[in-house]
């Protein structure tokens, strides 16, 4: 059975989409630590990140970075913090959270709770500051 991400980028599953490529897809966590919270996959399902082939490991990275500049090119945040858990989804995933401080890339902090017209002017904004 595909994971829940495999059906998001297929399009079986709604979402807040960033940003596509024929390897990879970036889009808006629903349950976010911070506003413009993006989960970034292989397109490619494999669970643990690092059995991904050296090439698309490293075009996973290189499609994050492209979305993470457009993060923070559009979003007010210090930084973008990047973490990898891997154990909630059985798909690899990167996750991309504009940050303040250290704190805000703590799991176990509360998850917002944001409106779908919220959510859509995020995403939105972060398209339109993406780069081709």
């Amino acid at each position: 059975m595909a994971s829940i991400f495999s059906r998001i980028a297929a399009g079986e599953i709604p979402c807040y989409k960033i940003a596509e490529d024929e390897r990879y897809f970036a889009f808006l966590d629903i349950n976010p630590l911070t506003k413009g919270h993006t989960l970034v996959i292989p397109k490619q399902e494999v669970d643990y990140i690092f059995d991904l082939a050296d090439e698309e490991l490293a075009g996973l990275h290189l499609f994050a970075k492209r979305v993470a500049e457009a993060m923070k090119a559009s979003l007010p945040c210090k930084r973008i913090g990047m973490a990898v858990i891997g154990l909630e989804v059985p798909h690899a995933h990167i996750h991309l959270i504009p940050i303040q401080r250290e704190s805000d890339v703590l799991f176990s902090n509360p998850k917002l709770k944001l409106d779908p017209t919220e959510m859509e002017a995020i995403a939105a904004s972060i398209r339109a500051a993406l780069k081709p």
